[in-house]
C-alpha cells in the first residue's frame, strides 16, 4: 500500500549516509561516495506536480520511496515519456526536493526541451544489482518502476534513465542487461572502471545514445574518459568541466542532460 509523505519531509529531508561496498572490481574506498556537498543553484523556476510516496516493492522485498515529478504548466503528466532516476550511494529520493531536481525539470522546458516527467525510487549500495535474497534494485527499475508509472498515467513505453555517481553505474548496466529499452541514457561521473560490468558488456550499448558528464578534479574522470573512448558508438555527448564529485558541479550540466534526454523521448521509434 502506498502512502504519501508531507511536502515538509520531501522539501526537508536530510541526506542519506554514503555507502561502501566492493562493485565490478573497485574497492570500498573507490566506490564509497563523498556526502552530495553543497545543494545546486537551483533555477528560478517553480516546481510543477512533484509527489513522493511510500510503496511497497516486491523485486526489493521492502517498501521505498517512490518520487515522481511534472514540468510546471503539464498538470499531473498524464502521457509524458519519462526518464528514470538512479541516485548514488550518498543521497535517496528524499533528496530530489533539497537538489531542486522539479525546479531543473521545469527550467529545461522552458528553454526549449520537450517535456517528460522524472521517476525514482530508492535503491541498494551495490550499484543498482541484486545484493541478497529478494532485494534486487535493478529488478525493480526494471519491471516496477514502469507500472508504478503507468499507474500514474505517464507513458512507460518511451523510457530513458539518468544517474550520478553509483547510479550512473546502474544506469549505464541496466542500458546493457536490456539492449534497445532505454532510448537514452545520462550519466554523471558514473562510478566506472576498466574490467568492471559496465565495461565488459559495452558493446551492449550499441544503438542507445550515451551522455557522459565528468568534472576536471573528480578522482572518476579518467576512468569515465576511458568509457567515452570504449563506446562503440560516440556518446551523444561528453563533456569535462571544472567540478567534483558532488551536486555543485552535477547541477551545472542537468540542462545539457535533460535537453539531450528530452529530445531522445520524444520522437516516436521507428517501425
Amino acid at each position: 500500500m502506498a502512502h504519501l509523505l508531507t511536502r515538509r519531509t520531501l522539501l526537508g529531508a536530510a541526506a542519506g549516509v554514503a555507502g561502501v561496498a566492493v562493485v565490478g572490481g573497485l574497492t570500498a574506498r573507490q566506490l564509497a561516495e563523498p556526502r552530495p556537498g553543497p545543494a545546486p543553484a537551483v533555477p528560478d523556476a517553480p516546481a510543477g506536480d512533484e509527489r513522493l510516496i511510500r510503496i511497497a516493492s516486491g523485486a526489493r522485498g521492502r517498501e521505498v520511496d517512490f518520487w515522481t515529478a511534472v514540468p510546471e504548466g503539464y498538470g499531473d503528466g498524464r502521457g509524458l515519456p519519462v526518464c528514470l532516476v538512479l541516485h548514488g550511494a550518498s543521497a535517496t529520493p528524499r533528496d530530489y526536493g533539497r537538489f531542486g531536481l522539479a525546479r531543473f525539470l521545469t527550467e529545461a522546458v522552458r528553454r526549449g526541451a520537450p517535456p517528460f516527467a522524472l521517476a525514482g525510487a530508492t535503491g541498494g549500495r551495490l550499484s543498482w544489482r541484486r545484493s541478497s535474497g529478494d532485494d534486487d534494485p535493478q529488478r525493480m527499475v526494471r519491471e516496477e518502476l514502469p507500472t508504478w508509472c503507468a499507474r500514474r498515467g505517464f507513458d512507460s513505453s518511451r523510457l530513458a534513465a539518468w544517474g550520478w555517481s553509483m547510479g550512473g553505474f546502474g544506469a549505464l548496466l541496466l542500458a546493457e542487461a536490456y539492449p534497445g529499452w532505454l532510448r537514452a541514457v545520462a550519466a554523471f561521473s558514473p562510478a566506472v572502471r576498466p574490467g568492471d560490468a559496465v565495461f565488459a558488456g559495452v558493446d551492449r550499448l550499441r544503438g542507445t545514445p550515451v551522455g557522459l558528464w565528468c568534472g576536471r578534479q573528480d578522482n572518476f574522470l579518467k576512468d569515465v574518459r576511458a568509457l567515452s573512448r570504449a563506446l562503440p558508438e560516440p556518446p551523444a555527448r561528453a563533456s569535462w568541466a571544472d567540478g567534483r564529485h558532488n551536486f555543485a558541479y552535477w547541477g551545472t550540466v542537468v540542462p545539457d542532460a535533460f535537453a539531450l534526454l528530452g529530445a531522445a523521448l520524444t520522437p516516436p521509434r521507428k517501425a
